[in-house]
């Protein structure tokens, strides 16, 4: 071959080749996202309590509702999509976030180092708290007086991480797969003692005042967060924009007065 034809011809592979890759740039620059794929879809799907009052439990109408439902419409129509609500469990919400059944976490989801590494977290929705309580005739000022003492907890909850770190090594810790299941185990007595959110002591406490339930002592002061899938910063950014509105406008402590009681106050970020 003639060394021009020869030169003419690498430079048009070079030029196809150049090509090619000019039409792939786009592509991997504009990977699709956690929000483009709510966008695209016009809906979000949101994991969500059911067992959880006054965050997320099922009313009358028997469709869920409370502080997190609320919030899960919040967010959908201030991104101007549908929302599809997810029923979830303290121990399969986060599995859920990661194998992208639900793009958002809103279920009374607390922050810690261990969660950090597997999920990325908003700033604070809602105040939240989990503590010890018994009967007023059980003596209960801390985790020491808890020895030889069944107490119930929900599994995988924040208040089940919490008591296994402190609690003597002679506590009984029952472990039960939902909160009703947990708040039956301790209202039929078959446990003296529950470790819960303080919310649902609270509903337990009104349905229950034969019981003489109290507080005891706090596990850990805990605001709720809201769970997004690893690395999806365009989605977790835009829903921290949507929360610093509703905190400025004031939506966030009418939620909370309407569900709590009281306002949301000062929220970390």
């Amino acid at each position: 071959m003639p060394r021009s034809l020869f030169r003419r011809h690498a430079l048009a592979r070079l030029a196809a080749t150049a090509a090619c890759l000019f039409c792939l740039a786009p592509v991997t620059s504009k990977a699709q996202t956690a929000l483009d794929d709510i966008t695209a879809r016009k809906q979000i799907n949101v994991a969500i309590p059911t067992d959880f009052p006054p965050y997320g439990f099922v009313g009358t109408d028997l469709k869920p509702q409370g502080l997190d439902i609320d919030m899960a419409h919040y967010i959908a129509a201030r991104l101007g999509v549908k929302v599809e609500l997810v029923p979830v469990t303290s121990a399969n919400r986060i599995p859920y976030l990661q194998t992208k059944k639900a793009d958002l976490v809103i279920s009374t989801l607390g922050k810690n180092a261990e969660r950090e590494k597997v999920i990325d977290f908003t700033a604070a929705y809602s105040p939240f708290f989990q503590a010890v309580f018994a009967a007023r005739s059980v003596s209960i000022k801390s985790a020491a007086d808890l020895a030889g003492k069944s107490v119930a907890v929900t599994r995988g909850a924040m208040e089940d991480l919490e008591l296994s770190k402190i609690a003597p090594a002679s506590v009984d810790i029952k472990r039960y797969e939902d909160n009703n299941a947990t708040v039956s185990a301790f209202v039929s007595g078959q446990v003296p003692v529950i470790a819960t959110g303080a919310s649902v002591a609270g509903n337990l406490m009104a349905r229950n005042p034969q019981l003489a339930t109290e507080f005891k002592f706090v596990l850990k002061d805990s605001p709720n967060f809201i769970g997004v899938a690893k690395g999806e910063d365009k989605l977790r950014l835009k829903v921290n924009e949507i929360l610093a509105q509703a905190k400025a406008s004031g939506d966030l402590d009418k939620m909370a007065m309407r569900w709590l009681g009281r306002p949301a106050g000062e929220l970390p970020q």
